[in-house]
């Protein structure tokens, strides 16, 4: 068995060297004799062939070649230590990443504003955050890709072991940019009218389960996008109409950018859910779902 010259003794000891300065400032820090780390210096440069430290008035500083292992010494030793403090955090019941489904639906402000806080209490606990939209937010969840999911349409799909809130309720309307020739046409319109003209479409992130839309007209040409952020791009450059959340664009229809399509159907709403696994019992998630549900739920 190939046994590496290299080890974690020996990292530490080229790191405390060169911080201090000196192999005797180094083995004060390291409660060691200066002798003990000549040894392990001198042993590791043999080892490798590698003269790895040269004497500059009372500093010993590291060769090129001692940087170098230094440099990626360092990205070891602070592996290692990632390592010992996850496992000590999975031992208390915290786990060590929490991987997270956003709906494209929702703007994050306020929710990443809950993990920052979150993440300042607990350091040690990764945080992952991916898009999706409409479908492939729950089949995110259901496959196991994520532990939480946050903007999710309801109904929640049949799924046991899934359990969730409603953090609000989202209402659409039909918009379209300020200079869009479907303003010129007298209201209040209708479906016959609206598929005159583009509408702008969001892709359902699904990727097993069959895709859906919503808000869609039947017959009418259509111009896909991948996220809510993109249809509000598309539909300010007068690309298309769409139906959008007043939430997501509350400042566009102020300033008149965006127009309000007038409509003979109703003003349509949606659920907007939180969920999650209830076999998942980490204290992180559950942390932090009490923080998300305390700030959305308002």
């Amino acid at each position: 068995m190939y046994r590496s010259p290299l080890t974690l003794e020996a990292l530490l000891v080229l790191d405390a060297i060169d911080r201090r300065g000196s192999f005797a400032a180094a083995a004060e820090q390291l409660n060691k004799v200066p002798s003990a780390l000549s040894y392990i210096v001198q042993k590791l440069e043999e080892q490798l062939s590698v003269t790895l430290f040269v004497r500059q008035g009372r500093r010993s500083v590291l060769t090129p070649a001692g940087v170098h292992l230094l440099i990626e010494g360092r990205k070891v030793l602070g592996a290692v230590s990632k390592i010992a403090e996850q496992t000590q955090t999975i031992a208390h019941g915290w786990e060590p990443k929490i991987k997270i489904a956003v709906d494209s639906i929702l703007n994050t402000t306020l929710i990443f504003e809950v993990i920052s806080n979150f993440l300042h209490q607990y350091p040690s606990i990764e945080v992952d955050i991916r898009e999706e939209v409409m479908n492939g937010t729950w089949e995110a969840l259901i496959n196991n890709e994520v532990d939480l999911v946050i903007g999710a349409s309801g109904p929640m799909p049949n799924q046991q072991g899934i359990r969730s809130i409603n953090i609000g309720t989202l209402e659409h309307i039909f918009v379209a940019c300020k200079t869009h020739e479907i303003l010129q046409i007298e209201s209040p319109l209708n479906k016959d009218d609206l598929r005159q003209f583009r509408t702008v479409v969001v892709h359902d992130s699904v990727k097993i389960e069959i895709p859906h839309s919503t808000n869609v007209i039947e017959n009418s040409l259509n111009f896909y996008v991948s996220s809510i952020s993109q249809k509000i791009e598309a539909i300010l450059m007068g690309i298309g109409i769409g139906s959008l959340p007043r939430s997501r664009i509350e400042k566009f229809l102020k300033s008149g950018d965006l127009v309000s399509v007038p409509f003979t159907a109703q003003v349509q709403t949606s659920d907007s859910l939180m969920a999650w696994k209830v076999v998942n019992k980490g204290k992180g998630l559950q942390q932090l779902r009490t923080a998300l549900e305390k700030a959305l739920c308002k």
